[in-house]
């Protein structure tokens, strides 16, 4: 396969896909998803027809070097919104809503599907990993739908802040899972290194390589004055973050390789890159993460359309598995994932603005805004995949199905359900442009 011919057609296939999307309302994400998959069932009657498995091969191997990447940056614009300042502008109510909603949606997935592996005998691996992921959300939905409408409001405002705190809680939660879920995935002994010291290690390791780097780049970019200079020196920090965890993963704890988080690294260097910047350098580094996300849509682009096509790769491997038992469970661990997701999202918010006393309209309607799921749910997946500790039993293979076939549903459904509460919260602007929300106020005032 010429990959760079290859890359080429996937863009440009993709840029056809959003004109196709629009048509019909849905987000890009959706497109670029179907785009990797009609590829790759392509690819996979040419594999078949010539009796070879070098195209999904070589697609396996595409997508773990370019999600790697792209995870990269996902993370480290999840660390520019850890701003102290911001978290303290917030304050506790905003924090205790993110982590209800949050905590409510991984243990209601957890214990549903760790009741499922018990009763079908499933590695339990696949339920503690997904439970991680549910936490998840797709911080590009909600905002594309806020910025479609012209939204604001009181939803709106809480909205922000829990959307971008909410993947941050999520990273550490998915860190922990997953090195908890190695040991059952391999079937290892349970001991207190295992459990405790191995999670602890990779854990606060790779925040102390990501807390190092940010650090670093925070002097150099000082020797640079132009734009193109400083996006450099972001983007070289981001691969290293990566390509330093990728490197440390050889290295052997009892036995076992540890996995440095490159998510978790990441997303550090953008928290202590913003963090560390002084007042009169604020404007300059806000500039230099605008710059960034002007470099990263084609890299997203590719992201995503080839995790669409990794869907496709993932299902052909457990549809020829010998073990066609394997395929009903699949399909009910994603619709349990898809409902205990969706039913923790909304209560954890309803309780959670319940105790922080909100007002009605947000209490009602703020969990089904949380819904869209997409970037760093699929990179995760795409993350456990990758592990060797996953990949026998079709481990990896099945959480990749679970949460692309979920992002499909969460994608289609997800804005129109934003779009619908923000209305019925009032906080979209009629035909003459007034806010439902403002008038209904100023209305209670006169009364």
């Amino acid at each position: 396969m010429n990959f760079i011919l290859f890359l080429g057609i996937l863009l440009i296939l993709g840029l056809a896909s959003t004109r196709i999307v629009k048509i019909f309302k849905l987000p890009n994400v959706t497109g670029y998803l179907v785009v990797g998959l009609i590829a790759a069932l392509i690819g996979i009657i040419i594999d078949f027809t010539s009796k070879t498995t070098n195209f999904s091969e070589q697609l396996t191997q595409l997508n773990s070097f370019v999600s790697s990447i792209a995870l990269g940056f996902i993370a480290l614009s999840i660390g520019e919104e850890f701003k102290l300042t911001k978290i303290k502008e917030y304050g506790k109510d905003i924090l205790l809503i993110t982590f209800f909603q949050a905590f409510a949606a991984i243990i209601l997935v957890d214990v549903a599907l760790i009741a499922l592996c018990l009763l079908l005998k499933i590695d339990l691996s696949i339920a503690i990993c997904l439970g991680a992921i549910a936490a998840a959300t797709a911080p590009a939905a909600t905002l594309m739908v806020i910025h479609q409408y012209k939204a604001k409001g009181p939803l709106v405002d809480i909205l922000l802040p829990v959307v971008a705190f909410d993947d941050a809680i999520g990273l550490i939660v998915f860190a922990i899972s997953v090195a908890v879920s190695k040991v059952i995935a391999t079937g290892a002994e349970l001991t207190l290194t295992s459990l405790v010291f191995v999670p602890l290690i990779e854990i606060l390791g790779s925040l102390l390589i990501g807390f190092v780097l940010g650090a670093i780049m925070h002097i150099t970019i000082k020797f640079f004055k132009s734009r193109n200079n400083h996006a450099i020196t972001i983007i070289a920090f981001t691969l290293l973050g990566v390509g330093a965890c990728e490197t440390l993963n050889n290295i052997k704890l009892g036995g076992e390789n540890l996995e440095f988080s490159n998510l978790l690294c990441c997303m550090m260097i953008g928290a202590a890159f913003i963090n560390m910047a002084k007042d009169y350098e604020k404007s300059i580094v806000y500039r230099d993460f605008d710059l960034i996300d002007h470099w990263t849509p084609f890299l997203f682009m590719l992201f995503f359309v080839l995790s669409g096509a990794h869907l496709a790769t993932s299902a052909q491997e457990i549809l020829t598995t010998n073990d066609t038992s394997i395929l009903l469970p699949v399909g009910v661990i994603f619709v349990i994932y898809l409902l205990m997701r969706s039913l923790g999202k909304y209560l954890g918010s309803f309780l959670s603005c319940k105790i922080t006393k909100r007002p009605k309209t947000i209490t009602k309607y703020l969990g089904i805004t949380l819904l869209p799921q997409a970037g760093v749910a699929i990179g995760m997946a795409n993350q456990i995949s990758n592990m060797e500790a996953f990949r026998a039993n079709n481990v990896g293979n099945i959480i990749v199905t679970v949460v692309l076939c979920a992002t499909l549903v969460y994608e289609l459904v997800g804005p129109l359900l934003t779009k619908w509460a923000l209305h019925k919260a009032g906080e979209i602007p009629d035909e003459n442009g007034f806010y439902p929300y403002e008038i209904k106020k100023e209305f209670i005032k006169k009364e």
